[in-house]
């Protein structure tokens, strides 16, 4: 335990069991609450923590040797690919990673696993990725990266997509836990009257994503645009309904919105379990 923790925990010893008037029952009060503070500290996982133990599961129930599997996108899906290679070099697994953009690609280059690509390789066991939200339904929210396109057509490559995440991500209905809308990725020339069009129709608020890097707005890896679109919250959505006439405005490429898509969806939780949901 490091310095600065001990001395927290004396002083919440020192106010609740009152130092200046030592005791048999009041040392017995102070270790019963050094210990119980100590115990939550310890269990009081970081993000990153459980992003980690998702991906660990997640990559040890799903991959088997002789499979293509897919390489999402995001930060949850660094821990993966890093639980991935471990398994390649202790286990001797064969397996050839196919990636979902940029990111995912030098992530399977720097970790000495086989490259892949859909023109050889177009059907996949399965597809591992990140969620920027995932409702009850198991309708997901991604693309907050920007990779929703071919995180997509990757996805509708595999017998099964598994989502993996912490839990802020873990929401009774969209909207709840992830505030920066839903992407949808569009042909620039087209944005300001896709945007107009879907505002009228459904409500809410479309922004055009900015970069931040450099001015202007942000590019896809396909030199699209990006729209994020604020929906009114607290609805009862069709979102499959809403998914489909999206995608029939003349200019919408692709919606973050994953419907019927994913398989199961593991959950890191702030106390060192991890959390799992069905289809």
């Amino acid at each position: 335990m490091t310095r600065t923790p001990v001395l927290r925990l004396l002083k919440i010893a020192d106010y609740n069991c009152n130092f200046h008037k030592f005791s048999r029952k009041s040392l017995s009060s102070c270790s019963k609450t050094i210990l119980q503070t100590s115990a939550a500290t310890s269990t009081n996982m970081s993000l990153n923590e459980a992003k980690r133990i998702a991906a660990h599961r997640a990559v040890d129930e799903w991959v088997k040797t002789n499979t293509v599997v897919g390489i999402g996108s995001g930060s949850t899906v660094v821990f993966a690919v890093e639980r991935l290679a471990e398994r390649v070099r202790n286990e001797g697994l064969e397996v050839i990673c196919v990636p979902t953009s940029f990111q995912a690609r030098q992530l399977i280059v720097e970790n000495n696993l086989i490259l892949g690509e859909l023109d050889r390789n177009p059907k996949l066991a399965v597809a591992i990725d990140g969620a920027d939200e995932v409702d009850r339904q198991m309708v997901l929210i991604k693309g907050g990266g920007g990779c929703l396109l071919q995180e997509k057509i990757v996805a509708s490559c595999a017998e099964k997509l598994i989502i993996i995440a912490d839990y802020t991500k873990n929401s009774e209905h969209l909207g709840d836990q992830y505030k920066k809308g839903i992407p949808i990725e569009v042909v620039p020339m087209a944005y300001v009257p896709i945007r107009g069009r879907i505002s009228a129709k459904y409500g809410g608020e479309l922004k055009l994503r900015m970069a931040v890097a450099k001015a202007g707005p942000c590019v896809t890896d396909n030199g699209n645009f990006i729209l994020d679109w604020h929906f009114k919250q607290n609805c009862d959505c069709d979102w499959a309904k809403i998914n489909n006439e999206l995608l029939q405005i003349p200019g919408v490429v692709e919606t973050g919105l994953f419907v019927n898509m994913a398989t199961k969806a593991y959950f890191g939780m702030n106390d060192g379990s991890v959390k799992t949901q069905d289809k």
